[in-house]
């Protein structure tokens, strides 16, 4: 399911960011990101997209990242270990997969990413987690 078609969409306000490769729906609270099939996330590509959140995400914001997967990319996994070095503004991340190949992708990427990574089925399972994580429940309650 893709944010804009689930109920998440009416729930949170959001900024949409479209690029040739994907497209970002960025929250107070967290990001997906629904990348086109074949896409190839490298280097650019993360800079593209950290460069586009730093304009919505401000000093000391605390926020958690969703890859929402429904199309098959790859993904460099060594992004997530300078990514960790060079920014704490994620808290987590989440990985919605749909697929058994998606999945176990999923899963090397875990050991690359120092923060918590959960590997999902279903965008409704992801946000649910993310939204009821210790560091986003102190700032909603």
């Amino acid at each position: 399911m893709k944010f804009e078609d689930s109920k998440y969409s009416k729930r949170f306000a959001y900024k949409k960011e479209v690029f040739p490769f994907g497209t970002l729906y960025l929250t107070k609270y967290f990001i997906v990101s629904e990348l086109n099939e074949g896409v190839h996330v490298d280097y650019t590509i993360a800079g593209e997209i950290i460069s586009r959140c730093s304009k919505y995400v401000h000093k000391g914001d605390k926020i958690s990242y969703i890859a929402n997967r429904y199309n098959s990319y790859s993904f460099n996994p060594q992004i997530w270990v300078d990514f960790n070095n060079e920014y704490d503004f994620l808290i987590a991340t989440a990985i919605v997969s749909y697929s058994n190949f998606s999945h176990l992708n999923a899963s090397l990427e875990k050991q690359f990413f120092s923060k918590s990574l959960k590997r999902c089925k279903s965008l409704d399972e992801a946000i649910n987690w993310v939204i009821n994580l210790d560091e986003i429940t102190k700032v909603t309650n």
